[in-house]
This record gives structure tokens, C-alpha cells and sequence, in this order.
């Protein structure tokens, strides 16, 4: 452990999987007491006991973070238990087939889609962001979860894609909210994160156009993503805020059209 957290509590949702799981085993494994919070209370569960199971102290909390009644009854939770919150990292996003699946072209887009993207993806922000500031007693860090879809545009995922950027404007009225209370908001925008569920979803095809899109020759992993995520979390960031930090290996970077045109001729 490098201690950076010591004696800090963490919050982080969407924790029961994928990169809000690496962001919580991060924070725990570098000292922090850590909420893992997730609508599915197996996934919340697993995180927290291999928190515990590597020498730290976690606790499982079950919650639809689009659900106020919920939220503040999980906050209210942790601070019973650890007594304050520290940092916040509103990670939770509705990314089951459900929603994120049926988010497709415009035209023919559920309005359901829409609005249970937008429910779970920035109300969820917004309602942790309501009722963990209030225990922040020494100000705190918060890093939510943006993404490049929320920097440009695509031809699918427009709800998905509209709610990520909602969040970085959020990122800045928070930041500037808070700034006299010591509590910091930045953002954290990666491209394609290779999870299991990533691998799973793309075909060979979609694998290679990703990695045509990228300057460097390798992906973005959970534990990318959680280094960056720690960052902005400790103090080693204490003059950073109302920032959205892109994490893409060089994705937005250039004109991909041209990358995706030479791997093409060049296999």
C-alpha cells in the first residue's frame, strides 16, 4: 500500500464490475475505507471482499443511483459506519442491453432509451453529488465518469453519448459550486476500455478499426483508467479541477480516417 488514502473514505458507484470495480480496489488498496456501491448487490459484494480480501476495509451497498429515496439511504450508510465521505467517484452508467444495447440510431430511438440513459447516466451524478457534499466536512475529491462520446459525435449511442457530455458541463458547475469548500470535480473521459464485456461485444472487425483509431498500440485497461482515477482523487491533484481528462491512447489526437485507411493497406 502507498498510503495515499489512509484514513479517507471512498465512495464509488457502479462498482460491481469493469473499471468502478478496478477504481475501488484501487483506492482500497492504497488505504482507503471504500463504499462499493452498485445496483446489482453480487457485484458490490465481490468488490468489497476483495478489498477486504487484500488487506482493506470495504462495505457492500445495494442502490439504483437514479433513485433519491435510495442514494441518500446508501450515503447515509457509509457515513454510519466511517462517519464521513472523502471522495466520490460517480462511476455507475446504464450500459445493459436494455438501454445502451437498443441505443441506436435516432430515427427509430425509444424515448424510454433516452430518458433511462440520461436517469441513471447524469441524474445518478447529480443525486450522489447532492448527498455526499454535504459530509465532505474537509472538502473532498469527486471524479465522475465522462466519456470521448461525450466530445464527439457518432452515428449510434446519442443518449448515451448526449448524457456524457451533459456531464462535463456538470463537472464545471460543481467545481465552481464547491471550489470555497475545498471540494474538487473533475471529469475522466476514456475511449474503448478493453473489459471482458468490451471483448465479448466487438467483433474482430470493430477490434481492428478501435485499434486503427489509436496512436499508441495498446488499449486502455480498467487499471488505466483507476491510475487516472486515483490521480484526481489525492492530493497529488490539489490545484486540478473543473477539468475533464481524456484517456483514449491517442485516440481523439488526430484525423483516424487516415490511421484506419493504413492499417487497411497495411495489415
Amino acid at each position: 500500500m502507498t498510503g495515499r488514502f489512509d484514513g479517507r473514505v471512498a465512495l464509488v458507484t457502479g462498482a460491481g464490475s469493469g473499471i468502478g470495480a478496478a477504481c475501488a480496489a484501487r483506492l482500497g488498496a492504497e488505504g482507503a475505507f471504500v463504499g462499493a456501491l452498485d445496483l446489482r448487490a453480487a457485484g458490490a459484494k465481490a468488490t468489497a471482499a476483495a478489498i477486504r480480501a487484500h488487506g482493506g476495509t470495504a462495505m457492500a451497498l445495494t442502490c439504483d443511483v437514479s433513485d433519491e429515496k435510495q442514494v441518500e439511504e446508501a450515503v447515509a450508510a457509509l457515513v454510519a459506519s466511517f462517519g464521513r465521505v472523502d471522495v466520490l467517484h460517480a462511476n455507475a452508467a446504464a450500459l445493459d442491453r436494455e438501454v445502451y444495447g437498443r441505443d441506436r440510431e435516432l430515427d427509430t430511438l425509444d424515448v424510454g432509451v433516452w430518458d433511462r440513459t440520461m436517469e441513471v447516466n447524469l441524474r445518478g451524478a447529480l443525486l450522489m453529488v447532492k448527498h455526499t457534499v454535504p459530509v465532505m466536512p474537509d472538502g473532498g475529491a469527486i471524479v465522475l465518469m465522462s466519456s470521448v462520446s461525450g466530445l464527439v459525435g457518432d452515428t449510434v449511442h446519442a443518449a448515451y453519448g448526449a448524457s456524457k457530455s451533459a456531464l462535463i458541463g456538470f463537472t464545471r458547475y460543481v467545481a465552481t459550486a464547491y471550489g470555497a469548500r475545498g471540494v474538487r470535480c473533475n471529469a475522466v473521459a476514456p475511449a474503448l476500455v478493453m473489459t471482458p464485456t468490451a471483448q465479448r461485444a466487438l467483433t474482430p472487425s470493430q477490434l481492428a478499426d478501435k485499434a486503427a483509431e489509436r496512436l499508441l498500440p495498446w488499449p486502455c485497461t480498467v487499471d488505466d483508467v483507476a491510475n487516472l482515477v486515483a490521480f484526481l482523487a489525492s492530493d497529488e491533484s490539489r490545484c486540478i479541477t473543473g477539468q475533464t481528462l481524456v484517456i483514449d491512447s491517442g485516440t481523439l489526437a488526430h484525423r483516424p480516417q487516415h490511421a484506419i485507411q493504413r492499417s487497411r493497406d497495411h495489415p
